[in-house]
């Protein structure tokens, strides 16, 4: 069964950097679509980035430039790390897997962006 943990999260100023990893297990195909959503308050589920063996992450425009994402087979984790943090990415954020055409979702982690 796959099993997606969050962890990172946390109260930045504006400007800050803040990194999220996600731990998974349970997973036996390489080729899994992984990554990150986010949902602020009042508002619906937005994809952040994506990563898959073989291609290139895929970023929301917003995430362009700021924030990066990883994949770290050893340790079977995801990471996003997050620079130049604004209000407006304040949001629950939320690791995925996406395989064989089920979609699993880690329990989100807060990342609150406030002076």
């Amino acid at each position: 069964q796959v099993r997606l943990v969050e962890s990172g999260g946390g109260l930045v100023q504006p400007g800050e950097s803040l990194t999220l990893s996600c731990q998974y297990s349970g997973n036996g195909n390489r080729f899994a679509t992984m990554g990150w959503y986010r949902q602020a308050p009042g508002k619906q589920r937005e994809l952040v980035a994506t990563v898959q063996s073989g291609f290139s992450p895929t970023y929301a425009d917003y995430a362009k430039g700021r924030f990066t994402i990883s994949r770290d087979d050893f340790r079977n984790a995801i990471d996003l790390q997050m620079n130049s943090l604004n209000l407006e990415d304040t949001a629950v954020y939320y690791c995925y897997l996406a395989e064989y055409g089920f979609t699993y979702w880690g329990q989100g982690t807060q990342v609150t962006v406030s002076s």
